[in-house]
């Protein structure tokens, strides 16, 4: 039996990389047929738009814009090319914000972490995400509807209901978050259900420490993998396997094109560089182009051991906004961005801001060549802090690669007793 769900995952790497750039002209033209996608991209000519370069200078659409784009415009704010009347169904997520379903098999993608974890025609699988509102539980439906596999349509707590229907029903796989299935394992054994069959977990929505995944795998769930996705998009990527044994990083979904960006901004990374996940989706009903998630990652070199040839994440790395409010005033990660690109000197810069509430010292790093024989370029910076954010502020010039790596613009150190 293959360890692949089809020969997609393990096209050569260059195959992948050019199919994907050649859809992009096709997948801005139907963006742009759109009113929301219109008004974005309006100075975007879509035959321009072939490498990843071009596609850097494409405007980034952050998730935390939805809200009010769609607030103007409901319910998707014009950026779904397929009609509402022809989409499947509509959910509302807490803000709120709405996402589309079409109609089309495994609309979510994800079959493949599915098959990932090992699943097959057949297996049952008890799906413990929610069903009211938010698509999670449909996401796992549709994959392994497409696997073969019946559902028990489980939904969120009734933790006895879940242990009698994992003990009567014996299903192989568990999708859901981590933390209630440690909750449903933990009352079969005050009750003392057999719920031996349960060897497999798909597991997301939160943050899957090794001390929980240890736990989960001596208690009886053998193989434990995460996916990371969001409400907007479906999958985005999932771990693997080889052998059985956990492959380092999650794998990118073979239908979307993956850019890490500054957060902040819309200009790429270096690779393995931390910064924010950036999508664009080619979904035939809701099409993304250059869709800011919130959340930070940094790509993962070389291939894995499993054979699937995508691009690897490091997976989930904190959040990327990290506006701060300084002596009363808001600083954005935009804002150290455009003060970095006054100064073609500065490789990269983080502002720490340091001290005790209501008396804030805020120090831009900057990584330079020569940072002892600056004293010109540091003053010029600390001009440059004054005019882009109102305030006052020190500068520290630092050898080149002396930064962290973690994605951090702005690192709020103060103290808060």
């Amino acid at each position: 039996m293959s360890d692949l769900l089809d020969a997609l995952e393990a096209r050569d790497p260059a195959t992948r990389e050019r199919e994907l750039l050649a859809a992009l002209p096709a997948l801005i033209t139907r963006a742009k047929t759109t009113s929301g996608w219109s008004a974005i991209l309006k100075d975007v000519n879509p035959a321009d738009i072939t490498t990843r370069a071009a596609l850097a200078q494409c405007p980034v659409t952050r998730k935390s814009d939805l809200k009010d784009l769609q607030h103007a415009a409901l319910p998707f704010g014009g950026l779904n090319s397929t009609p509402v009347a022809q989409l499947s169904r509509i959910f509302m997520s807490p803000g709120p914000i709405f996402d589309p379903e079409g109609k089309g098999e495994d609309w979510w993608r994800f079959a493949r972490p599915l098959y990932a974890l090992g699943l097959r025609s057949g297996d049952i699988v008890q799906n413990c995400f929610a069903y009211h509102f938010t698509p999670a539980g449909l996401m796992a439906e549709g994959g392994a509807k497409k696997l073969g596999c019946p559902v028990i349509p489980a939904g969120t707590g009734q933790t006895e209901m879940q242990v009698q229907a994992m003990h009567l029903l014996r299903p192989t796989g568990y999708v859901g978050t981590p933390s209630f299935l440690k909750i449903i394992i933990e009352k079969a054994q005050e009750m003392g259900a057999d719920i031996s069959s349960l060897s497999k977990a798909l597991v997301s929505a939160e943050a899957l420490p090794p001390s929980l995944r240890n736990w989960l795998q001596e208690n009886g769930v053998r193989h434990v993998l995460q996916t990371y996705g969001s409400a907007d998009i479906g999958n985005i990527a999932y771990e693997t396997l080889a052998q059985g044994e956990l492959c380092p990083g999650m794998v990118l979904d073979e239908t979307l094109l993956l850019e890490i960006v500054r957060p902040g901004t819309g200009d790429p990374v270096s690779e393995g560089e931390v910064g924010e996940i950036v999508i664009t989706s080619f979904n035939p009903d809701y099409p993304l182009i250059r869709f800011g998630t919130g959340d930070m990652s940094a790509v993962l070199p070389g291939i894995s051991a499993c054979g699937r040839t995508n691009t690897r994440i490091k997976g989930w790395m904190g959040r990327a906004d990290q506006t701060t409010k300084i002596r009363a005033m808001f600083v954005h990660p935009s804002q150290v961005a455009d003060i970095a690109r006054r100064h073609t000197e500065i490789k990269k810069a983080r502002l720490v801001v340091t001290g005790e509430m209501a008396n804030d010292i805020m120090t831009l790093h900057c990584e330079v060549e020569h940072p002892t024989a600056q004293a010109e370029l540091a003053s010029a910076i600390v001009n440059s802090i004054r005019d882009v954010t109102k305030l006052r502020g020190e500068v520290q010039l630092v050898a080149i690669g002396s930064l962290p790596n973690d994605g951090k613009v702005i690192a709020d150190d103060r103290s808060y007793q």
